[in-house]
């Protein structure tokens, strides 16, 4: 079985058990799961320093030296690069003691199915980190489970692009001179809009650089957007969370409106009908779906890691739980039911409002200054942002949906306010 592998820039000593103290161990219960993070995230380890599961953080070698000044357990491993020393994460972390590996990016999704693999004795589970990471892959395995996907192809060169692009056309029916719809192009296994281009015309496919190629096709859907979150434990969903996105790659907030609320039950079918497909017994899923006009759901893509736009944090905000000590109670196999009923709140009804966050992206080319908008400052649902100064005049042309620079923080009780003082972000000025 070939698994994902790294050529270390460290040396095989490196890879050493245990190799700063935890100084927290007394908190820690031997009887439940030893969990490895994959990937460095500050809140999630933060988190765990707080639970009462032993931990370690598998990360790439810079870390090192923060992980020994704060008494974090580490040992580093590099994701990047691929070779034959393989299976030598798995047999450290076996030879440690660790029961599972979680997987905190899209680029350790298939560390965490090759480590688990061997941890937990389930060689499918590396084959099933596979569908979860190639976009292609997926939407054939949903709809072999009889989910509802759109047109999709893959496509290896340009001229690949501008064919789907006039057979999806001429399947609407259009005629000359009639707009065309729009087609999706996102990479096989990057995360969120990473990656993520919409061609209307022929002419827009020469801007797309060789580098991105193979990539992923699909037919627009005219839909209402938005995203799950759902905690999965022996099987079964035991919690589930509507993430509402106001622009896709801007803002998102939680829980979802009313509006979207409606939907909850066939949504919750959806996802058990998700994970029965995907065979998924333990964990963490955050799919995309789209619900058209008549009710109808169509799946986008699935991830088998947390979301970005910080929607554990908005979910900690309005629940208050600690969304990554949930994500280890879901993938620790030695977690019980008892515990599940303990820890999670009651979707919706135990919110105590709706959180959300705009992502910050110049909308000038040139920029020096930082500059919070009053309007923004004084909106009584503003609470903070993590932006900083521009470190650079010039502001790189923005491809597809880009990256932000920052995020900035609403929380209140009123879900269409939340929604307006969202997209009323998106004409506004932070950097000047």
């Amino acid at each position: 079985m070939q698994t994902p592998t790294a050529e270390a820039t460290t040396g095989a000593t490196d890879l050493r058990p245990n190799p700063t103290h935890d100084p927290n161990e007394h908190l820690r219960d031997p009887d439940k799961g030893y969990v490895a993070l994959l990937g460095w995230v500050p809140n999630a380890i933060d988190a765990l320093d707080k639970f009462d599961r032993r931990y370690v953080v598998v990360a790439p070698p810079w870390a090192e030296e923060y992980c020994s000044q704060h008494q974090i357990p580490y040992v580093p491993w590099d994701f990047e690069r691929l070779n034959d020393r393989s299976m030598e994460i798995a047999e450290t972390l076996r030879d440690m003691g660790v029961d599972v590996a979680i997987p905190l990016f899209e680029e350790t999704v298939e560390w965490a199915g090759a480590i688990n693999s061997m941890l937990l004795d389930n060689p499918t589970l590396y084959g099933q980190s596979l569908l979860l990471r190639d976009k292609a892959l997926m939407k054939r395995r949903a709809q072999l489970g009889g989910i509802r996907v759109g047109i999709f192809e893959e496509a290896h060169e340009r001229d690949d692009v501008i064919r789907f692009l006039k057979r999806v056309n001429q399947t609407l029916l259009k005629l000359d001179g009639d707009p065309n719809d729009p087609i999706h192009l996102k990479a096989f296994d990057k995360a969120g809009c990473l990656g993520h281009r919409v061609i209307r015309t022929p002419d827009e496919v020469d801007t797309i650089p060789e580098e991105e190629f193979p990539v992923l096709m699909e037919s627009h859907l005219d839909g209402w957007e938005f995203a799950v979150e759902a905690w999965v434990h022996n099987g079964r969903v035991v919690f589930l969370n509507i993430s509402e996105y106001v622009t896709l790659g801007y803002s998102v907030f939680v829980p979802a409106s009313p509006e979207l609320e409606k939907y909850r039950p066939e949504i919750t079918r959806q996802i058990e009908k998700l994970i029965k497909t995907f065979d998924i017994k333990f964990g963490f899923v955050h799919p995309e779906y789209f619900v058209t006009s008549d009710g109808e759901m169509y799946f986008g893509e699935v991830a088998y890691r947390p979301p970005g736009f910080k929607v554990f944090e908005l979910l900690e905000r309005t629940y208050g739980f600690n969304a990554y000590q949930g994500l280890v109670l879901a993938f620790d196999p030695k977690t019980t039911e008892d515990e599940i009923a303990a820890f999670f709140p009651r979707e919706v009804v135990d919110a105590k409002g709706h959180a959300g966050c705009f992502g910050v992206y110049p909308r000038r080319r040139v920029v020096s200054t930082l500059e919070i908008p009053e309007a923004t400052e004084d909106h009584e649902y503003f609470e903070s942002h993590e932006l900083t100064a521009p470190v650079e005049e010039t502001v790189t042309k923005r491809t597809a949906f880009g990256t932000h620079w920052g995020l900035v923080y609403f929380f209140g009780d009123d879900a269409y306010e939340m929604r307006s003082v969202l997209r009323d972000q998106e004409d506004r000025d932070f950097y000047v």
